[in-house]
């Protein structure tokens, strides 16, 4: 990847207009996708709290990124593969909405060093924690990675269960059909860590197995 693409979208990213245009788009979603899913949020104040955080849903459907971010005063952060980036005029509207480009492929620790450095911001970031897409109402298996980068950059964690988005569009639909979808945004739940020590990989595995539970719990309200 181009150093000069990374800057490009560093430069549209933070520029004012941006958020004008991150504004308007989750207007238009929440008018015309909320309306025709009939979208129920439920403590949706708790995807917009302050300061670095990791908004960190269920992933079961191509709809869940844009139903989230509509749901959210704040605009996230989350990375794209480049070849999304390829086109001028795309590449400037997704890096409006927060997208920043990442090589397939590469090593993780490249994704976590961009990823810390939004945290280190106060930014707020998109993290599938089961990672590709899934299916069924239980939460995947969920590896150490949500619950590192939480530790090293600080960062609150937002569990976020999502019904009927599977079923509105599932993998290799090409139209999302009329289902009811609800969003269920989980209270923050603190870092480990922060004391400035290096934070042993068994309270990183503990951190995983907390945000697998309340992750499942915020699943189970959205499927009531």
């Amino acid at each position: 990847m181009s150093e000069d693409l990374r800057t490009y979208v560093a430069e549209v990213g933070d520029a004012p207009r941006s958020l004008k245009v991150h504004g308007f788009v989750r207007r238009f979603l929440q008018v015309v996708a909320f309306r025709y899913f009939k979208v129920e949020l439920v403590n949706a104040h708790y995807l917009d709290t302050p300061g670095a955080t990791i908004i960190a849903p269920v992933h079961r459907s191509n709809l869940d990124s844009p139903l989230v971010a509509a749901a959210m005063t704040r605009r996230f952060r989350v990375l794209s593969k480049e070849s999304l980036f390829a086109n001028k005029p795309v590449s400037w509207f997704i890096a409006a909405l927060g997208a920043y480009p990442v090589e397939r492929g590469t090593a993780d620790r490249e994704a976590m060093k961009v990823m810390r450095s939004f945290l280190e911001r106060g930014d707020s970031l998109l993290v599938f924690p089961e990672g590709t897409r899934q299916s069924g109402p239980q939460v995947g298996e969920i590896f150490d990675g949500t619950a590192f980068l939480a530790s090293k950059g600080q960062a609150k964690v937002i569990p976020v269960g999502i019904s009927g988005t599977e079923d509105a569009m599932p993998t290799g639909a090409k139209f999302p059909r009329r289902v009811k979808v609800r969003i269920v945004a989980g209270p923050p739940i603190d870092p480990p860590g922060g004391d400035g020590k290096r934070v042993p990989r068994s309270a990183l595995k503990d951190f995983t197995e907390v945000i697998r539970t309340e992750l499942q719990a915020v699943f189970d309200e959205a499927n009531r």
